[in-house]
Order: C-alpha cells, then structure tokens, then sequence
C-alpha cells in the first residue's frame, strides 16, 4: 500500500473507524506502533497500517508471518466502555466483522475457530491479536490488531505452516484489493462495535454462534503447560469457552490453543 491507497480507504469509510489512517512501509508491528499513538492520545477509531512487519505478534508471543506486498496488516486504537474482564469480547467482536466482511467480499465459506482464528477448509487465513493498557482496573484503551493473509501465494508459506494456512488468493485462484478488503473490514468493526455498546453480549454472542466452526466439535486445549480434551459445548458470557471433559465436569477456558479433533 502507498498513499493513494491509504486515500482510497478513507473515501470507502463509512463510519468513525478507519476516518483517521497512518501507513508504514516496514515496521517491527502495527500493535506496538498503535500503543504507542494511543498513549499519546490518539482518538479511537484511528488504525495503523504497515506493508510489512518485522516482529508481527500472534497469541502468545508467537511470530506473525508478515512478507510485504500481499497481506492486510492493521491496528485499530479502541477506547472502549466495557470491563476487564469482558475483553475477550472486542475480540469476538472484532472476529464476527472480519467474517461478515471477507465472506462477502470473496464468497469463501469463512468460519471462525475460537478464540480468535479466521478459517477457511480448516486452514487459517488470518487471526486477531488484543491488547490492553489499564490502570486501577480501567481500561485506557485496547489495540485491536488483525492480519489477513490476501495475495501470498501457498508457495510462500514456511515449511512449517504450509500445511495449516492459506490465503484469499489460494483459495479463490485470484488477487483482491487490499484497500477494499480492509475498508470492508473496517465498516464491518464499526457497525459491531456500536452493536456491542448499544444491544450487548447477547446479541454478540448470538451471531459469534452462526459463524463459528467449534462448537459441538471434540477438541483438545492447550492452556500454558495444560492439555484438556473434551466437547466444546459453548462459550459464556464473557466468551470463555466451555468445554466439557470425559469426566462430564465442564471447564471454562479463557484462552488457549485449540485443535478440532477428527
């Protein structure tokens, strides 16, 4: 992406999110880059682009692919009005726009695999990584980063995931704008973000239900040095999954990794 890109994504914005973008060429990650506008003060609703990240973040610390010229990197400065421990849900939040919005884009049947995975014929095509700055049990603000994996070719994955993701290009034999995907993507966070605020949890979690692809599936979780196996039966409230255990207890998860058992 260049300039003129970052000025056609703005036109395409419908609502306050993504009304004010800054675009980098290289950076170590657009959430790192996005914390520190929003110390500074940055409002909500701005997003950080970049071509390329040398230190993309997963879950966990882990490394986030991020070549240049093909993918949809971005971190969006959110300031919301919500609980500690209701976080779980901008990212819930941030998961259903992001299906609703390359869904249509590309017709591809996307599905989402908790807590926080885009995926499409079991492989992923892109993920959401939210972080918090609090103080005294507030908020401060969240930064809502999102990768979408758009134009690399199956060929440019490493060794080790080429087995477990894709892309857009992969799976539809074709390129897609990446000015147009993240306009959609942005409109789509906007539109949920208000459901969040002005409807709630339920209506959240309601739709969360349609999209995903792990209910009703035996999985096994890993939880830091834990493994737990069982059926995923819902998730709560708060977006905790519950999993219920051979012994028929039923655990609540914050997060972990999760793999659909066969």
């Amino acid at each position: 992406m260049a300039g003129e890109e970052i000025e056609d994504i703005e036109r395409l914005i419908k609502g306050d999110i993504g009304k004010e973008v800054f675009f980098y060429e290289s950076v170590d990650s657009t959430n790192t880059i996005a914390a520190e506008r929003a110390e500074k003060g940055a409002a909500e609703g701005v997003v950080v682009f970049a071509d390329s990240q040398q230190k993309g973040r997963g879950r966990h610390g882990r490394c986030w692919e991020s070549p240049s010229g093909v993918n949809i990197y971005m971190s969006i400065i959110l300031r919301p009005e919500i609980e500690t421990k209701d976080i779980t849900l901008i990212t819930i939040m941030a998961a259903i726009a992001c299906a609703h919005a390359l869904r249509r884009i590309t017709g591809l049947n996307l599905t989402i695999k908790w807590p926080n995975d885009l995926m499409v014929r079991n492989k992923k095509i892109g993920g959401i990584l939210t972080e918090l700055r609090t103080c005294h049990g507030r908020i401060i603000f969240a930064i809502l980063g999102i990768g979408i994996n758009v134009n690399i070719e199956s060929n440019a994955f490493p060794d080790d995931i080429k087995q477990i993701a894709t892309s857009i290009k992969a799976e539809t034999g074709k390129p897609y704008s990446r000015e147009l995907i993240s306009a959609e993507i942005l409109n789509e966070i906007d539109h949920w973000y208000i459901v969040l605020h002005k409807k709630g949890r339920e209506t959240l979690l309601s739709e969360w239900q349609k999209l995903t692809s792990t209910l009703g599936k035996k999985v096994r979780v890993t939880v830091d040095k834990e493994t737990f196996t069982g059926l995923a039966e819902a998730i709560d409230d708060e977006g905790m999954l519950l999993l219920r255990l051979p012994s028929g207890v039923l655990k609540r998860i914050n997060s972990g990794d999760l793999i659909e058992l066969r």
